[in-house]
């Protein structure tokens, strides 16, 4: 039996070359070094190509052993390793990327799917920033375009107080040295300045303080300015070698803190541009004008009142934020601002600055809490002037006490006394009860209900006419009168009250003005037992010095009340102005009863007997009455003191203006004749003047006031 044979074995036959060729050379095992003169002949050497042209020589590769080791069988006794099951552990693997796929597929249906709105709204909140553009406040003028009210540039002063700190100043005090430095500048306190230069304890780390608001231009120009100066001062060669020293241990000369000369206080102190309302007549018309608060909002007067109008509509400017700067190449959205409308008023300057002046001038002589003139045109109702003493400069409120802001003339209700007694003499007149030259018998003292009645002075009998009833201002002579209008009491009343009404007495003025009040008049079937007798000469009702002066219009416009008003018209945003309508009409007595009571308020003018002789102009007709009552004190609510008045028009024969004057709790004096009647005739004649009224054309009637038994 053969045995198999493998390329080393000795007894393997050796192959034959084929027949004519040479016996072939011995098989070499792989590794074995070839034996010499083993082969064939060496072949002659090629020429060797250029060096351009050289390729590198392809080695044969080695064959490999077709033989494979026999495999090793572990010794006895040696330990065997057993290798998982690989199927084992690709399942494993499965469940475990599985899971991880699952949760990234939940969370991305929770982003895309369930909070994609809410993450897109605040991605947009984080890139899109939106400023509001503010809308520039309407001004408020004068009848004749004097600017009362308008609003100008202005500056916020604001601070970063992480710059104030000693590690950023080196100075123990910078904010207090920075306060001092402002203080001045700014008209603001030194510790309130310090305190706002100092980190904030619940926002350490917030960067913005506001010092003052609407500061004016050169206010913000001396801090610039300063700063500036501080500027260069620190940057001199000898604070640069002081903060080289600052930087160097104590035993080597070092410092803890620079020298103030080498640390500009205001470095942290900036300023942002806004508006500010300013009030070029100072105090003119201010009571009536009103202010705004330091946000801008209209707080008092028609600037609250027409607070929509004036203000306008803000616009607003959205663009792209990334890292606190703004993307210059990204697109954002616009809304420009409505500027607010121009308000125009009836008010004329020139009479308001005449009333004012005569109504402080006398308030002060008087030792007066306050008092108010107001000045109307009969025909249009319009407004010329409404004056307040004590006033207020809208530009300074610090200085201005919290019951000086207001509007007195419209705001106080007050009884009018013997002014109300026109109403009276009107329903008489109107309903027939009795004529100009009715005789009145006037005793010295009256009882009606529960009380005893009297006039302002103890008198024997006085025998009157209706006319000298009104025009010596009796109480006496006028409850007398008033019990006419009807058969028994309480139908007088109603027939009374139907004509206070019909003066606007217990009703708004129709202005709507802020905190206007209406007056105070009872229901006639609530009259109580002396309040029926009162309310004819003028206690135990109340008006506002507005209303009572549209009384005296009324009568001077032939009897037919014209809705008083303030705004002559409004001036929009595209420029075009728009007047306000006239104001309602309604006619309260007839045309021969208004011309009946001008006379008769003529000679309470023009005759001896006459209780306001101080209000005669020369060479013009005046009809008015006086009037003197008991105050009611606001804060007790009892009769403490007195409100004197005056009230009239001119001229008489040709009615174009009526003026009031109204004084509370005076000291020196307390009849209206006396006080108010001057003031009265001061800002008739000034006002004639400036609307160029000619005189009268004729002599006043001197309707008589008494008669002989």
């Amino acid at each position: 039996m053969s045995r198999p044979t493998g390329p080393g074995d000795p007894h393997r036959p050796r192959r034959t070359p084929p027949s004519g060729g040479r016996p072939a050379a011995p098989r070499r095992r792989v590794g074995e070094p070839r034996r010499s003169g083993e082969g064939a002949p060496p072949r002659p050497a090629r020429p060797r190509p250029p060096a351009g042209d050289r390729r590198p020589a392809v080695r044969p590769r080695p064959r490999p052993d077709v033989r494979r080791p026999p495999a090793r069988r572990p010794a006895a006794g040696a330990r065997t390793i057993k290798l998982a099951d690989p199927k084992r552990r690709l399942r494993l693997v499965t469940a475990c990327l599985g899971l991880v796929f699952v949760i990234f597929a939940g969370r991305l249906v929770q982003l895309q799917l369930l909070d994609s709105d809410a993450l897109a709204a605040g991605a947009g909140a984080n890139k899109y920033v939106r400023a509001t553009l503010p809308a520039e406040r309407g001004s408020i003028t004068a009848a004749d375009g004097t600017v009362l009210a308008t609003s100008v540039d202005a500056y916020d002063i604001t601070a970063d107080p992480t710059m104030f700190t000693p590690e950023a100043t080196h100075l123990p005090d910078a904010p207090e040295q920075a306060a001092a430095l402002l203080a001045p500048i700014l008209g603001q306190p030194k510790e309130k300045l310090a305190a706002s230069l100092h980190l904030n304890a619940k926002n350490p780390k917030s960067q913005y303080a506001l010092l003052t608001s609407r500061q004016s231009p050169q206010a913000k120009t001396q801090i610039a300015d300063l700063k500036s100066a501080l500027a260069k001062q620190t940057g001199s060669k000898v604070c640069a070698g002081q903060r080289e020293l600052l930087g160097k241990p104590a035993e080597k000369g070092g410092r803890e803190f620079l020298d103030t000369a080498c640390v500009n206080p205001l470095a942290g102190v900036f300023w942002e541009q806004s508006t500010r309302r300013s009030y070029p007549a100072n105090g003119l018309a201010a009571n009536l004008v009103g202010f705004v608060n330091s946000e801008g909002t209209g707080t008092g007067g028609l600037e609250l009142q027409y607070q929509q109008l004036l203000a306008g509509q803000d616009g607003y400017s959205t663009y792209a934020s990334a890292g606190g700067r703004r993307v210059a190449t990204a697109a954002g959205n616009r809304q420009d601002a409505v500027p607010g409308s121009d308000l125009r008023l009836t008010i004329d300057p020139d009479i308001q600055w005449a009333a004012q002046r005569a109504i402080t001038d006398q308030v002060s002589n008087a030792g007066a809490e306050k008092g108010y003139v107001v000045v109307q045109d009969v025909k249009t109702g319009q407004v010329l002037a409404m004056a307040t003493s004590p006033g207020f400069n809208p530009n300074d409120l610090s200085s201005a006490r919290a019951d000086q802001l207001g509007n007195p003339a419209l705001q106080d209700a007050y009884e009018p006394g013997s002014t109300a007694k026109l109403m009276t003499m009107a329903a008489v007149l109107d309903t027939g009860s009795a004529n100009w030259d009715t005789h009145v018998t006037v005793p010295n003292t009256l009882q009606r209900s529960d009380r005893v009645f009297h006039d302002d002075v103890d008198h024997e009998t006085w025998y009157l006419t209706l006319a000298g009833v009104l025009a010596k201002s009796s109480n006496i002579g006028t409850i007398e009168a008033a019990e006419h209008l009807g058969p028994t009491q309480a139908e007088a009343n109603k027939v009374l009250a139907g004509y206070l009404d019909k003066f606007g007495i217990g009703r708004p003025t129709g202005l709507g003005f802020p905190g206007e009040t209406r007056g105070i008049l009872a229901k006639p079937e609530d009259w109580n037992g002396s309040q029926q007798y009162t309310i004819p000469f003028g206690q135990g009702l109340s008006v506002n010095a507005l209303q009572a002066t549209s009384v005296f219009s009324t009568i001077a416009n032939g009897g037919v009340r014209v809705a008083p008003g303030l705004v002559a018209g409004t001036t929009g945003p595209d420029g075009r102005y728009t007047p306000a309508p006239p104001g309602e009409q309604s006619r309260v007595v007839t045309e021969t009863t208004a011309k009946t009571l001008t006379e008769m308020l003529e000679s309470v003018v023009t005759d001896e007997q006459g209780t306001g002789n101080k209000a005669q102009i020369p060479g013009y007709r005046v009809a008015g009455k006086t009037g003197t009552a008991d105050r009611v004190d606001p804060k007790t609510g009892k009769y403490s003191g007195y409100t004197a008045s005056f009230i009239g028009f001119a001229p008489a024969d040709q009615p174009r203006v009526t003026v009031s004057c109204v004084i509370q709790a005076p000291v020196n004096g307390h009849f209206g004749g006396q006080l108010c009647g001057p003031v009265f005739k001061q800002v008739m004649e000034f006002t004639l003047k400036t609307l160029q009224v000619p005189p009268s054309g004729s002599e006043a009637p001197n309707l008589p006031v008494d008669w002989k038994p």
